[in-house]
């Protein structure tokens, strides 16, 4: 088939990732790269043989040559960057957060609606191995109609170094990180239709919210608990694994610690190990999150070219986005929140 071409937009610390996977994406090649910063981009220009380069993103579209484009910039920047692959009928993969408030994520969606192009928000964690194992033993009937579930990331690790701009801003766990784990949910029992939420900051060096509690109802009668924090010090550091539990009628799911998948049922307990692959490239803790990456972007190829909708499609975001601000609204005002009211 057809090899597609695609342009980078933004080379800062996550997009070090998102280049390695592109290596290694069957169908594609990143052939031009955007940076406003020119160190970033001899940086990354040099370490991946990328002669195209470019401190405007107006100046590559006009310059064009490519079938799609990966964004991966900050969100102040995304819907500006997703308009403008709009206007040029250029398919686009947004980094998340996808937009600063929902109305802004819903005109960027409606936006590559008109222009017919396709948009996907790079909402991998759903990509990672042990979450689709999860999944798959759900789809299996391991366990009958699950009633309950949890999805845990607690943690210590300093995130901050990486990526200081995460100290700045006015909320940080639950737009930064509950955004992942709230999609997992989705993922895996299915759309909500309210919740009820509490978050607090811990870290007093840090502008937002370091800890949150987030209960959903989901429209299939399940009930599931998200918790999140970085203010979680442990005797032995789980970052960056989502720990699942699901009790269905028929038996229970744990993915606990370490990458151990447990399924109890009627036919008793199996026990398997699920962990990531640690990709040439990648290096721990990261491993589990690289390889999602390159699972994710290794979909939208797939995907475009067989002109069919992506799991993470913009569209589809917008119900994780609307958890993200609900549960900001519920913490604010201490009540639940009508989920399906917002996105309407």
């Amino acid at each position: 088939m057809t090899e597609l071409k695609g342009a980078l937009i933004g080379c800062g610390f996550f997009a070090i990732n998102q280049m390695h996977a592109w290596n290694d994406v069957d169908g594609a090649d990143i052939v031009a790269i955007c940076d406003r910063d020119p160190g970033r981009l001899k940086i990354v220009g040099d370490q991946f043989g990328i002669e195209r380069r470019y401190r405007d993103a107006e100046a590559m579209f006009a310059d064009g040559g490519f079938d799609f484009v990966d964004i991966a910039t900050t969100v102040q920047s995304h819907r500006a960057l997703v308009e403008m692959a709009a206007r040029n009928r250029v398919p686009a993969i947004c980094q998340k957060p996808f937009a600063k408030t929902l109305s802004e994520a819903k005109a960027m969606v409606e936006a590559c609606r008109n222009a017919g192009v396709a948009l996907m928000v790079h909402e991998n964690f759903r990509w990672q191995t042990p979450v689709q194992a999860v999944r798959k033993a759900l789809a299996a009937n391991a366990i009958g109609k699950p009633f309950w579930g949890r999805f845990s990331f607690r943690s210590g690790y300093d995130v901050f170094s990486g990526q200081p701009y995460l100290a700045e801003g006015e909320r940080f766990i639950i737009e930064d990180l509950g955004i992942h784990t709230l999609d997992i949910a989705r993922y895996i029992l299915g759309d909500v239709s309210s919740l009820t939420a509490r978050a607090e900051r811990v870290n007093p060096g840090i502008k937002g919210e370091d800890v949150a509690t987030i209960l959903l109802d989901h429209e299939n009668g399940a009930t599931s608990v998200v918790d999140v924090s970085y203010a979680t010090k442990l005797s032995k550091e789980p970052f960056p694994e989502t720990l699942i539990e699901l009790d269905g009628a028929e038996g229970t799911i744990r993915l606990s610690q370490g990458y151990r998948l447990e399924i109890t049922n009627g036919r008793g307990t199996t026990t398997m190990d699920v962990s990531p692959r640690l990709l040439p490239w990648a290096s721990r803790p990261w491993h589990n999150i690289q390889e999602s990456v390159g699972a994710i972007q290794q979909h939208w190829v797939d995907q475009l070219k067989r002109g069919e909708e992506h799991s993470t499609s913009g569209a589809d975001n917008l119900k994780t986005f609307a958890l993200v601000e609900a549960a900001y609204d519920s913490a604010a005002q201490r009540k639940t929140v009508d989920v399906k009211a917002m996105l309407r």
